[in-house]
């Protein structure tokens, strides 16, 4: 419910800037306007597909937007970005808005869904820097790029093995979980770092970059 004249897309751009410096990102306006803009057709499609779980615009700025920007600083200048079980479009959308120079791979098995992301790309002016694929990621040619990122697929822990496996030629791995989801990585012998997601204490961030020798170099580059 509106109250006044403050809609929910209001309190989503309020909660926006007001936590974005806790993650250490500061949004210029025309990238909040963009966010504003995924934000809404999130909202509009939301009943239908069931995108996102019910939450305040507070929650949908800080639990999925801000947490996807956290991925951001990791992603070298002009890379491709492949993103796998993109559902909502998170992590990659925002990361597309805030970041113009990134090109992008979603990957989703759910035809209904691929449909949504090729709206809401396009709502917010990427639509021709990304290219949607409905398809489950096994299906899906072996890419070559440069960061994989994965938020949350389906029966996650279960395929990492599977999706290690598939992305063998993709350079970093960028994925979001739980405790569960490291130990399932440390199973399948990579080697990464893991950085709590500000304002969680149970969200991980976890970076690894597959090159041999990497020990704990990059610790102090996920402070940078």
């Amino acid at each position: 419910m509106n109250r006044g004249n403050v809609t929910p897309a209001d309190e989503f751009v309020k909660a926006l800037e007001a936590h974005a410096p806790r993650f250490r990102i500061v949004p210029a306006p025309g990238v909040v306007a963009g966010l504003r803009a995924y934000y809404e057709i999130v909202m509009r499609w939301n009943p239908r597909l069931h995108l996102v779980a019910p939450c305040a615009p507070a929650e949908f700025a800080t639990r999925h937007v801000l947490e996807s920007l956290f991925a951001a600083p990791h992603v070298a200048e002009g890379a491709h970005v492949v993103d796998v079980g993109s559902g909502a479009g998170l992590p990659v959308i925002p990361c597309l808005v805030a970041r113009p120079d990134l090109r992008a791979l979603l990957v989703e098995s759910s035809r209904k869904k691929a449909v949504f992301l090729r709206e809401a790309l396009s709502a917010v002016g990427r639509g021709e820097h990304a290219e949607v694929l409905a398809e489950r990621f096994q299906e899906v040619p072996p890419p070559t790029a440069d960061v994989l990122t994965c938020r949350a697929l389906e029966r996650f822990t279960g395929v990492i093995p599977e999706l290690l496996s598939w992305s063998s030629r993709v350079k970093k791995l960028l994925l979001f979980g739980g405790r569960s989801l490291g130990t399932e990585l440390e199973k399948a012998g990579l080697t990464f770092n893991s950085v709590l997601v500000p304002e969680s204490e149970r969200r991980f961030l976890f970076v690894s970059e597959r090159r041999s020798n990497m020990g704990g170099q990059d610790r102090q580059d996920l402070q940078d």
